[in-house]
């Protein structure tokens, strides 16, 4: 057994009579005074299975109870290259181990119900690409670009023709189990949507306890895979299911998952409630990204922005912006402390759309992806929003007491008649977006701005060198060495540009 690697254990034994998800086999693994009980599953093939994901090196003694009875001792020693699973650490991630996590993913939703060449070929191009995280759904899509039968579905069906979720499809689940488990060895986090809209069999009509057993199978047999997320739906809003109903999967994965994965939801337009107690994290469709830094300050917790449309050519908005919005949209996101999701749905006669089918990337914004990655993973830390972003309340009170020197501006005469919402499109139309990484980096995008001067204001009791990026052109230069305070510096007067300013080292030490 291996610190963060799923480990298993295997019994024969005659197949369930009745259900195939609900089967009486569980066992405890006790290290120290810490004991972790985990339940098993019918794997077919006359086969039952318990997995356990070892957070801890040390001797694990384990007892088996049920269908099969077993019990013994076994070592767990580190593995070379684990981190552990992702959490919650305050409004950014980190691994099991303490390093940061910082996502930066792709979307294939339908992954799992292509060809199997297709599902190699997507594998071996996210080998290549920079992605760490993956959107993909359990049941299959039916959409415009996804009209295919796929060749095997989570349940059998019963002598009605109706799914029967308590008889798992084994053919299935191990395509995908092998999926996820490819993924991590790719060290990329598998966001698995359990439910979406987009459908015409039957998956999305599933009644609340029909859908509790579906998750009983999920989690007996997942969960003890270290790169899985829970993603409660893709779109949820447009579902037949009541808020209830959700909040009531959110519980039952919450209460289930002994290992406590990640888990949200993900919206078309109204917003899932992300102060939801089992919700580790925000979850966002969302075009507009000036306001991210408000929800991680009304929530409290990490950000994703799991859908900002997609670099494409086809006729829907959401699925044809341009490369360069594509990596605008990644800037603005990070800078504010948050993290962003890719796609691609470029036009093509056979109608392999990397959004849902994968297969090889076109665009041109995962290079550039990868050359924000790679800033975003040389800093000393997570980034942390600077700016402040006035509320309500803030405005109202400047406006009925404002400061001396405005009291007789123009300011002052509109204050009566300008109302809150045409303030707040002012402040976002002029957004400039800083993020810092405590006092040793700090960071400014200036997105569609055409800046010719770039101004920071930079601790005294520092030193640091100033970099202007070009996120388009992937360049970095170094402008001004060892400066400190106010600082201005010449920009070249053109869009996607960026300021950095990183504390000097000596010797690896700041100073």
């Amino acid at each position: 057994m291996r610190q963060y690697e799923m480990y298993e254990m295997a019994f024969k034994g005659t197949a369930p009579e009745n259900s195939y998800v609900e089967v009486e086999l569980q066992a405890d693994f006790r290290i120290e005074d810490e004991t972790i009980t985990v339940k098993g599953f019918y794997a077919g093939n006359d086969t039952y299975k318990i997995r356990f994901y070892p957070s801890k090196c040390g001797c694990y003694h384990y007892q088996v109870h049920g269908i099969a009875e077993a019990e013994g001792d076994i070592e767990c020693k580190p593995a070379e290259g684990a981190h552990g699973i992702v959490y919650p650490h305050g409004t950014h991630f980190q691994y099991g181990d303490g390093s940061w996590y910082y996502p930066f993913g792709t979307t294939v939703y339908a992954l799992v119900h292509q060809p199997t060449e297709r599902i190699r070929q997507t594998l071996e191009t996210l080998r290549e690409a920079t992605f760490n995280k993956i959107r993909i759904c359990v049941f299959p899509k039916y959409f415009d670009f996804n009209h295919e039968e796929p060749e095997c579905f989570p349940f059998e069906r019963n002598a009605d023709g109706e799914w029967d979720v308590q008889k798992p499809f084994f053919e299935f689940w191990d395509r995908l189990d092998d999926i996820i488990k490819q993924l991590d060895g790719l060290g990329i986090q598998c966001d698995l949507i359990l439910f979406h809209p987009y459908d015409k069999w039957g998956f999305s009509q599933l009644s609340r306890e029909q859908g509790r057993v579906y998750l009983e199978y999920l989690v007996r047999r997942l969960s003890a895979l270290p790169n899985l997320w829970w993603s409660l739906a893709n779109e949820y809003d447009i579902m037949a299911y009541q808020k209830a109903d959700w909040e009531y999967f959110a519980a039952y994965l919450h209460e289930n998952d002994v290992y406590g994965h990640l888990l949200s939801n993900h919206n078309m337009i109204k917003q899932w409630d992300f102060s939801n107690k089992d919700t580790t994290h925000v979850c966002l469709q969302i075009k507009r990204l000036d306001e991210i830094s408000r929800q991680i300050a009304e929530f409290q917790k990490p950000c994703m922005v799991d859908e900002c449309c997609y670099e494409g050519n086809i006729s829907f908005e959401w699925g044809n912006i341009s490369a360069f919005e594509m990596v605008d949209r990644f800037w603005k996101t990070c800078v504010q402390g948050a993290y962003c999701t890719h796609g691609e749905t470029f036009l093509c006669d056979d109608e392999v759309l990397w959004w849902s089918k994968g297969g090889v990337l076109k665009g041109e914004s995962p290079e550039r992806i990868a050359f924000l990655r790679n800033i975003i993973e040389s800093l000393p830390g997570p980034l942390m929003y600077s700016g402040h972003d006035m509320t309500e309340e803030e405005v109202v009170q400047l406006m009925e007491n404002p400061p001396e020197e405005l009291k007789n501006s123009p300011f002052a005469r509109l204050a009566s008649e300008i109302t809150w919402p045409e303030i707040k499109q002012m402040m976002l139309e002029g957004k400039v977006f800083g993020g810092q990484a405590g006092e040793e980096a700090y960071l400014i995008y200036y997105s569609h701005h055409c800046n010719a001067v770039g101004v920071m204001e930079l601790p005294t009791d520092n030193c640091y060198d100033v970099e202007v990026i070009d996120v388009w052109e992937m360049t970095r230069k170094t402008v001004q060495s060892r400066v400190n305070g106010h600082i201005e510096v010449r920009l070249p007067g053109k869009e996607g540009i960026a300021l950095m300013a990183l504390q000097c080292k000596i010797n690896n030490k700041f100073f």
